[in-house]
């Protein structure tokens, strides 16, 4: 049973989307507590719990003895860790772990792990029997405040990431703080690149308390990083809320990721991570901004040094520009072969822009002269002849 004063030590965000509206709960000991918030949300019968083998380790046994107390009967599905998980081939196995248990349309997905476990499950839950449903419990930073948060599900294709996904709102996303202590400390600070974004697209003030707070931010001390988590959340939650499925204003959740989904794939997703992929993407992009006239050098300043404080790559590898557009070209965010891009106008404002080649390609010229000596070949790959 929860303790009785759970309530009160909680944060609760709502994200309304109508018929898929759900709450986002923000608590410590909340992963003790996921029978009692299952059985809240009238989910019933079987729990398939979707996790890697990393985090099956920390948190497998004690969340299987917690719904089982509550009365779920629990199938594990352990993946391997890792963005190269996120493929069909993984869902396929959590398809037949499904087919195989006899899930039925009332069964629950549980989606325990980072934003490769969320992405997977919320797409498996969306497409088996044409939808069941699934609950985010996310224990990494970038899942906690962006990937569990709106529904995007998918994987990835070898010529472009999330190319294979649908929006699929989970039932409800909890989330326990004290999860992010058994993170890698790689991973940990990847996803503060995520919660550096929200400053630069939506928050200025939100930036600011980022430039302050940074040190204590990284010694993980509890409400600087409760704060970060629940700003991040409100402000995707506000953005999803007015527009679910990327028609418009969603986009700005984009800020770093044409460039930087772009150097994962790239990479073959064995070099930079996703959130230091989107931290070098949201340094150069915001220097193509300065670049094409869009804000001042002041705000890639500011934005080059917040992610350097935070132990963050901010130097492009070394890739050519021609693979670089071919990447960019391949993003799922191309419409009509014309490659969008969200740019800074200021810090707490952004802009989506179309980027034509040949200023681009100037732009990527005036960089390879300016950082000379200071890029590394793109991670993952050798280096092109």
């Amino acid at each position: 049973m929860a303790p009785a004063n759970s309530d009160r030590l909680r944060e609760t965000i709502h994200l309304e989307l109508g018929a898929r509206s759900y709450d986002i709960h923000i608590g410590r000991g909340l992963l003790k507590e996921i029978g009692v918030e299952l059985t809240r949300l009238r989910c019933a019968g079987k729990v398939g719990v979707v996790t890697d083998r990393n985090l099956a380790g920390h948190y497998l046994k004690p969340v299987t003895r917690v719904l089982k107390a509550a009365g779920y009967t629990v199938v594990p599905i352990v993946l391997p860790p890792g963005e190269r998980t996120k493929t069909l081939r993984s869902i396929g196995m959590v398809m037949d772990a499904l087919v195989n248990a006899r899930f039925e349309r009332s069964s629950t997905l549980l989606a325990l792990g980072g934003g490769v476990i969320g992405d997977i499950t919320g797409f498996a839950a969306a497409i088996y029997q044409r939808g069941i449903p699934f609950v985010q419990v996310p224990t990494s930073l970038v899942a906690q405040v962006d990937s569990s948060v709106g529904g995007k599900t998918g994987v990835d294709h070898p010529k472009g990431k999330n190319l294979i996904g649908a929006f699929n709102q989970p039932r409800a996303v909890l989330i326990d703080p004290a999860t992010l202590r058994t993170l890698p400390e790689r991973e940990w600070i990847a996803g503060l690149a995520e919660v550096i974004k929200y400053g630069v697209i939506e928050d200025a003030s939100f930036f600011e308390y980022l430039e302050q707070q940074i040190a204590p931010i990284l010694t993980l001390s509890d409400a600087p990083v409760a704060h970060i988590v629940k700003r991040s959340c409100e402000i995707k939650a506000q953005v999803v809320a007015e527009d679910e499925r990327e028609a418009d204003r969603r986009r700005v959740l984009n800020f770093g990721h044409t460039i930087g989904h772009a150097l994962e794939s790239l990479g073959g997703y064995r070099g930079l991570i996703h959130g230091e992929a989107v931290a070098v993407g949201m340094v150069y992009e915001a220097d193509l901004a300065r670049h094409l006239g869009y804000c001042e050098p002041g705000v890639v300043t500011r934005l080059r040094a917040l992610l350097s404080a935070a132990g963050l790559p901010v130097t492009l590898p070394n890739v050519p520009f021609r693979a670089l557009w071919d990447a960019m070209q391949q993003d799922k965010k191309v419409s009509a072969g014309t490659v969008y891009c969200v740019v800074p106008e200021r810090i707490g404002s952004v802009r989506i822009v179309p980027l034509a080649k040949a200023p681009t390609r100037a732009w990527y010229e005036s960089v390879s002269t300016r950082d000379t000596g200071s890029r590394q070949r793109v991670p993952g790959k050798k280096p092109s002849r």
